[in-house]
């Protein structure tokens, strides 16, 4: 059995690195090594891989803590490297968890339900399952409004190929943990009160392993890099979330993977912005176009059409193409798209423009205020009265 990797040398920061410093030089390898930055290069994909295991470990406070007192790679209580002829025995649950967040592609682990310390952690270790992934893909507002299909590269683990997830050597087999007998947790008291953790014993797995899989050590899992090609639906929005299911982490020695959550990030459109289910577009008019009315050329998603402008047309008037719009993300039908009309006032007037609204001004004539006052002056005259 090779000695354990040392993640604080792979990532390059200091045994007392803060979560901070990890995260930032993560960042920065798995840029420089990501596989869709270095296509073919088998190297960049085996170091992305161990870059991404370091993180995964000392990014999680209680996997760090456990690597730091080397239990990790050494068993747990009672069950330390003395087994099978000194043959450690690994603690699966350190390496069933996510991988950290990268650029484009940001994953997370989520707890997967039931895993070790997760919220499920009062289930056995036979219900352990993989633990969800998060990622987050960029598009464009044309392609998120009308759908489209993108590649990512999605670094997770795999069934281990030697032991097929048992995490146990072949010929073989994983036996029932002798401290929490198969539930994969352990009581502790608090006082009055009496919470469950996971086993010291076996993590939470629920067995244990007495001679581990050479390849795997035990884990049951291999870190790999998957590639997906995925359809984006119609209609998606900033921060939408597709469920890919099954494709997150493998499970706990072969238990059942975790899931793939797709993030959606939509950029702006310099025209539409977005109003619930529809689409705003503002359409500036003219004072001209809207005391005598006109007919405007209006953007839609799929063209242009002509909406009427009514002469004496209010700023902020909306008109509307019904069912015109984005699908909607429940698959009921489709949005609408509004229109705003907004009167274009000029900051500076030209010489001809400055005669021709004094020529309108005395054309119009009136004081359309004058109606406030003559409101005032009727309700004052009213309260005189009634004294």
């Amino acid at each position: 059995m090779a000695d354990r990797p040392d993640y604080y040398k792979i990532l390059g920061v200091g045994k007392n690195a803060s979560e901070e410093e990890i995260k930032k030089a993560y960042r920065k390898l798995a840029r420089q090594y990501h596989p869709d930055r270095n296509p073919g290069d088998k190297h960049a994909e085996e170091r992305f891989k161990e870059i991404s295991q370091a993180h995964d470990i000392l990014s999680d406070p209680e996997k760090r803590k456990q690597y730091d007192r080397g239990a990790m790679f050494g068993g747990f209580g009672a069950g330390g490297a003395g087994a099978a002829g000194g043959m450690p025995n690994f603690d699966s649950s350190a390496f069933t968890g996510g991988f950290g967040d990268i650029f484009s592609n940001l994953f997370s682990g989520r707890g997967g339900r039931g895993g070790p310390g997760g919220a499920g952690g009062g289930e056995t270790g036979s219900q352990v399952r993989g633990r969800d992934l998060e990622t987050e893909v960029s598009l464009s507002f044309e392609q998120a409004v009308k759908g489209t299909q993108v590649s990512l590269s999605v670094p997770t683990s795999k069934p281990c190929p030697t032991c097929h997830g048992s995490g146990a050597k072949p010929g073989t087999s994983p036996r029932v943990c002798p401290v929490c007998h198969g539930r994969g947790v352990e009581p502790r008291n608090q006082g009055i009160f009496s919470i469950n953790q996971p086993c010291s014993r076996c993590g939470g797995a629920g067995t244990v392993i007495d001679d581990p899989c050479p390849t795997c050590g035990g884990s049951g899992a291999q870190r790999s890099v998957r590639r997906l090609r995925v359809n984006i639906p119609a209609g998606v929005r900033e921060g939408s979330r597709i469920k890919l299911a099954g494709k997150g982490d493998a499970g706990v020695r072969g238990m059942a993977p975790g899931d793939l959550y797709v993030i959606t990030r939509v950029s702006d459109s310099p025209v539409f912005r977005w109003s619930g289910d529809n689409l705003e577009v503002e359409v500036p008019l003219t004072i001209p176009e809207v005391l005598q009315g006109t007919i405007v050329e209006v953007p839609t998603l799929n063209g242009s059409k002509r909406l009427r402008v009514a002469p004496g047309t209010k700023h902020g008037t909306i008109q509307r193409l019904r069912g015109e719009g984005p699908p909607k993300l429940s698959g009921k039908g489709r949005g609408d798209l509004r229109y705003r009309f907004v009167i274009d006032v000029p900051s500076h007037l030209s010489e001809e423009q400055d005669l021709a609204v004094a020529a309108l001004a005395r054309a119009t004539r009136g004081n359309p205020r004058a109606k406030l006052f003559a409101g005032v002056g009727a309700g004052a005259a009213a309260a005189d009265g009634r004294r």
